[in-house]
């Protein structure tokens, strides 16, 4: 079919929507690449790069936890394949590869990666030095603290949105009883923007994020008395604490991690220096490859042997033998200035608030955790009310019943259909309608055999559940009180000791 030539100097419109299927329309490609550079920049950063500061996560994160929660996956259950894991996240949530979720889970389940790891990992899930086996070889489950993290969805405490084919719903956050992000750190590039954030101390964090609740105008100064620095999960040592200081005031610094050592003899005749931890990332073979690289060019004197008896019991295990006539400090030094064993760690807080990336210092962190668990505790609150509410309507109805059980069975066999039973129930005993459709739907001989002792008990339970939950309610006061109430509890559970050591410059 021919088509029509526009007037001379006229461009030809484009078709209109609908018009010429097939055919190429014309575009300006400056445009049209601007747009989808945007389209794609948005959906690195808000869907898949930088972690939300409420709950700590990435999606792929968040989805792995949600969906290993609706699989029932709970400590007290058996582990299952990873791989189904994966693929069940990959159905249903998380359509970006079975690469990109396994290398989450695997992550989660590391103790050299994670703080307070949140899933229980049964095979192996990899080393420092080595990446872990196959998803169809390794299994899963939640970690204990997991469930602090995934607990209380079902109480409309967070939104949920539509997943990537509208077919289910997803929780938009988490409600995280505990600052994940500060615990746990991450990092991730997007576009444009990076983020890389430390780990920390659970009881550090935590007794920091009370301080704030009881002192909202705390400074960062203040808050370094309980977080004194980042606490990275193969220990070591932090030398200096100027760029702690500027990362915690600005969310952006660097510092020094140094690993931690032993001078002692190793035999009877020769001194030697033990590596027991690396800096956060650091794996043995790359420090021991690096020794030796730099003890054959010559470059570090004195070493005469390198014996790594790491293992995934005793953890690391480098003794470097030194020969006789050769201080161990001096090579020690020479070590740190030259190998591994002393590496910088830049923090760049970068994280989601409000569905907007903001570089964040340490108080700023707090504070979007502190106003996350006050709407949790208060959704939460809101829900268990309406929840106990409709059930004391329900006991009330039932206990008016139970007074005269006999009129009510003589009523509903005497009524030809449920909507006079109903009218019937409510004229004689002033039930209401929800109250009268729950005893119609009841089967007799729980009518019957119901006690009016045990409702009246639940009664007094469910009054007093709704009075707490009102004054709760009522008060900004008691909700900041109850939010530190459950860190208490966090804490208790899941507080370890401090593994590494503030060290000077």
């Amino acid at each position: 079919m021919a088509t029509k030539t526009p007037p001379k100097g006229k461009k030809p419109a484009g078709p209109k929507p609908g018009e010429f299927p097939g055919k190429i329309v014309d575009i300006d490609v400056s445009s049209e690449m601007s747009e989808s550079f945007l389209e794609y920049a948005y959906s690195v950063i808000y869907s898949r790069a930088l972690p939300d500061a409420r709950d700590g996560l990435k999606p792929v994160h968040r989805r792995i936890l949600h969906q290993m929660a609706e699989m029932g996956l709970r400590p007290d259950k058996g582990h299952v394949k990873s791989a189904r894991v994966v693929g069940e996240v990959m159905g249903k949530l998380h359509p970006h590869g079975d690469g990109a979720i396994y290398d989450a889970l695997v992550r989660m389940a590391q103790s050299f990666s994670m703080r307070l790891p949140l899933i229980d990992g049964h095979g192996n899930f990899g080393s420092l030095d080595a990446g872990p086996a196959a998803m169809r070889y390794t299994e899963a489950r939640l970690a204990q603290a997991a469930l602090t993290m995934v607990a209380e969805t079902d109480e409309d405490t967070v939104d949920f949105g539509a997943n990537y084919d509208g077919q289910i719903f997803e929780p938009q956050v988490l409600p995280a009883a505990y600052p994940n992000l500060l615990v746990n750190g991450g990092s991730g590039i997007a576009v444009g923007m990076a983020t890389n954030m430390a780990p920390h101390n659970l009881g550090e964090v935590i007794a920091a994020t009370k301080h704030l609740i009881e002192n909202p105008t705390a400074t960062v100064k203040a808050l370094m008395k309980f977080i004194p620095g980042p606490d990275f999960p193969t220990g070591g040592e932090l030398v200096g604490l100027e760029g702690v200081r500027e990362a915690y005031s600005t969310g952006k610094g660097s510092f020094k991690v140094r690993a931690t050592v032993e001078i002692s003899k190793v035999t009877t005749r020769k001194m030697g220096i033990t590596i027991k931890e690396l800096p956060f990332t650091i794996g043995p073979e790359k420090v021991v490859e690096r020794i030796a690289d730099l003890a054959k060019a010559k470059k570090i004197q004195g070493i005469s042997d390198i014996i790594d008896l790491t293992d995934g019991q005793t953890g690391t295990n480098v003794v470097i033998e030194l020969k006789n006539g050769f201080e161990p400090e001096a090579v020690l030094e020479q070590l740190f200035k030259l190998t591994p064993m002393e590496d910088a760690f830049a923090i760049n807080a970068v994280a989601l608030v409000k569905g907007r990336p903001q570089t964040l210092g340490l108080k700023e962190l707090l504070q979007v955790f502190i106003d996350h668990r006050i709407e949790v505790v208060r959704r939460r609150s809101e829900f268990r009310k309406a929840k106990a509410s409709g059930r004391l309507t329900l006991v009330d109805g039932l206990l008016k019943a139970i007074i005269d059980i006999d009129k009510v069975i003589k009523i509903i066999r005497a009524s030809d259909d449920a909507s006079i039973a109903k009218d019937a129930l409510i004229k004689g005993f002033k039930l209401n309608d929800e109250q009268v459709t729950y005893i119609l739907d009841m089967p007799l001989r729980r009518l019957t055999k119901m006690s009016k002792i045990e409702l009246e008990t639940e009664q007094k339970e469910l009054k007093s559940t709704i009075a707490a939950l009102n004054t709760l309610l009522k008060s900004e006061d008691a909700i900041k009180k109850q939010v530190s109430t459950e860190l208490d509890a966090v804490a208790k559970a899941f507080a370890t000791p401090r593994r590494t050591r503030i060290g000077a410059a």
